[in-house]
């Protein structure tokens, strides 16, 4: 199993700039990569994981894909630095060498639906063996995050709290799928 380094998977997560209109993989192969999303926060509520529960399954007919959850603070710090820090450990400790990291953040690249698409068949026809996309808990990512992720995205101009951010990432990962598939997107 080959280790990829931050700097050689930065150079081979191509987001182009702008708003295309049809992603470069429409209507080619694209392996299904396994996907796993990675959110740092407390219990969601239910409508949120009915949601979520919903996409996973439509998600599903592409590719293996996994919810991966941390309790944000996990050792009840008091000091947001050492929230951040517990946070990030606990993050790093799920990250397998070899994965493609996405980080969500807001100051992130502003990708749309079709660049989202062809960050997903990137990573498929690359050689990544998983896509792992990271939300963070609600003071951010730490710093070794940070410096592992081989791209940062934002799904908004606005901040999202781990919640809302779930489930867009998840609706525009299905819409991802079906702009590789050129399938009509069902809502």
């Amino acid at each position: 199993m080959a280790v990829f380094h931050v700097a050689s998977l930065n150079s081979k997560l191509s987001l182009p700039s702008g708003k295309q209109q049809q992603s470069k993989f429409t209507g080619q192969s694209v392996r299904a990569i396994p996907i796993r999303i990675l959110t740092v926060g407390k219990k969601r509520s239910q409508g949120v994981q009915l949601i979520v529960d919903e996409y996973m399954k439509k998600l599903r007919h592409y590719c293996s894909v996994d919810d991966v959850r941390i309790k944000s603070n996990p050792k009840n710090a008091r000091d947001v630095v050492a929230q951040i820090e517990h946070e990030d450990i606990a993050v790093m400790g799920l990250i397998r060498p070899d994965e493609w990291v996405v980080m969500l953040d807001e100051r992130g690249h502003d990708v749309g639906s079709e660049q989202m698409a062809s960050l997903i068949g990137d990573a498929g026809n690359k050689g990544a063996p998983s896509l792992l996309f990271c939300i963070g808990g609600p003071y951010g990512h730490g710093r070794q995050l940070r410096e592992r992720a081989n791209v940062s995205v934002k799904l908004s101009s606005l901040v999202l709290n781990h919640e809302i951010a779930l489930v867009v990432l998840i609706e525009q990962l299905y819409r991802g799928w079906t702009i590789l598939k050129g399938q009509k997107y069902h809502h």
